[in-house]
């Protein structure tokens, strides 16, 4: 009766968020729904100590307790992240940074082969620029000319610029952020010693299949050479050549001041993007020679968390509570038991966990909403099969944004689609195969490297 009642509530969830409901007024219903399905179906406490004195009561407790403990180091971390990302973009920082990446492609005369490098670059690119969209837009005003000039056709480049950040790298991804914290890790170490490793052999596998899936769809195409319908951002921000170092800094900060230089100061993703406002702002305001005009711009910082809070934390918290009702009503227990009864061990699950991971952003149109809902669960799962929670977590993040990668209602491809003037779905055609051989490679690599 309770795995009836669980999935009844998973799939009107699932329907609601499908259809546009909002996601957290969902996730939360559905929470707190399985938590009284296992209050009244199991007696099952939802606190192992109550907090009001009523088991059904306590289910708005455990809600409170949720908002207290991610608004934390975790909520903090994400919200500064996307802040500092906010301020890197008006600043023209995180514009300057595209155009020094991208000039080394535009003395190169193939124009398929100049297509796959500039997924590269912008894959390198989201390490520094954390946001999808954000950096999706600035590719199109960048890069996108320029492959459309040597031939490309619309679709390729949009496709090529729509899937930029489809891998979610780096200590500045809220997706990374949050796996490193779930399992209890140094992001310095996460990104370093996990992340990477499996990333430069995806990356390659996908700027491969890149440039054969593009090349031969354009083959039957007819493509006019400037088709470009792009046109230069106006009152686009003139910044001195060194603004395209300022993006990094956080992240020479944190890797500079962990244990993998064997650094004696620990300085985290929190600290490091505080430090690295306070010096951006400093340059800043000695540039324009207007301090008291730069000091303003700290409300762009705080409105940028606030958003986050509103719109990123808040999901966090959300997708936990939901995750948590899973668990007090006992499909997460059924599913370990019929995993282990099956004879399945730890692989079997990480492709458990993946496809519930994939399936949930295809659908969603997101990365961040089911990587949020479901990683709570992985530590869990991944301990009953003896397996270290991070290797459980690892593909689990990654397959979340490749996925989203070929959802046309992504944000992403919607953004890029629109910028260019082509068909979503059209665009999510060229990605499917790319990040098919993304996601196939991740999960053998994490299995070869960690497995």
């Amino acid at each position: 009766m309770n795995f009836i009642v669980a999935i009844l509530i998973i799939l009107i969830v699932g329907y609601l968020i499908v259809k546009k409901y909002h996601a957290q007024g969902v996730l939360i219903l559905g929470g707190a729904a399985l938590l009284l399905g296992g209050i009244i179906l199991n007696d099952t406490p939802v606190m192992a100590k109550s907090a009001t004195g009523s088991l059904y009561l306590d289910i708005f407790a455990q809600l409170s307790k949720n908002f207290v403990k991610t608004s934390g180091s975790l909520g903090l971390a994400i919200m500064i992240v996307s802040a500092f990302a906010k301020y890197m973009d008006h600043i023209g920082a995180s514009n300057a940074l595209v155009k020094v990446s991208i000039k080394p492609l535009q003395k190169l005369n193939s124009p398929y082969i100049v297509l796959a490098l500039s997924y590269i670059v912008g894959q390198i690119l989201n390490v520094f620029i954390p946001s999808a969209s954000g950096l999706g837009v600035l590719l199109m005003v960048t890069v996108y000319p320029i492959l459309v000039s040597l031939g490309v056709s619309t679709l390729s480049a949009t496709a090529v610029i729509g899937t930029a950040a489809c891998l979610d790298l780096g200590p500045a991804s809220g997706n990374a952020v949050l796996a490193s914290k779930t399992a209890e890790m140094d992001a310095a170490l996460y990104f370093a010693n996990y992340q990477i490793p499996v990333a430069l052999i995806t990356i390659v596998v996908i700027t491969v299949l890149h440039y054969l899936v593009n090349k031969k769809m354009d083959s039957s195409l007819k493509i006019l050479k400037d088709e470009t319908k792009v046109e230069n951002q106006e009152n686009e921000k003139v910044v001195p050549k060194f603004y395209a170092l300022l993006p990094i800094i956080p992240l020479l900060i944190i890797l500079s001041f962990s244990p993998l230089t064997g650094s004696t100061i620990k300085i985290g993703v929190i600290e490091a993007m505080f430090m690295s406002i306070a010096l951006s702002m400093i340059i800043e305001g000695i540039r324009r020679r207007a301090f008291k005009a730069t000091l303003a711009e700290l409300k762009i910082i705080f409105t940028s968390m606030g958003n986050q809070f509103a719109n990123v934390i808040t999901l966090i918290v959300a997708g936990e509570f939901f995750a948590l009702g899973l668990t007090k009503i006992g499909v997460i227990n059924a599913l370990i038991e019929s995993t282990k009864s099956a004879g399945l061990g730890a692989q079997p699950m990480i492709l458990v966990m993946t496809a519930i991971i994939v399936v949930s952003s295809i659908l969603m149109g997101s990365g961040n909403a089911p990587f949020f809902a479901f990683a709570a669960l992985a530590p869990a799962v991944a301990n009953s099969v003896g397996l270290n929670p991070i290797i459980m977590l690892m593909p689990m993040q990654l397959s979340a944004g490749i996925a989203r990668s070929v959802s046309p209602i992504t944000a992403v491809i919607v953004a890029v689609a629109g910028i260019s003037g082509v068909s979503p779905f059209d665009v999510v055609k060229r990605t499917a195969i790319p990040m098919l051989g993304g996601l196939i490679t991740v999960l053998l690599s994490n299995m070869i490297f960690f497995g």
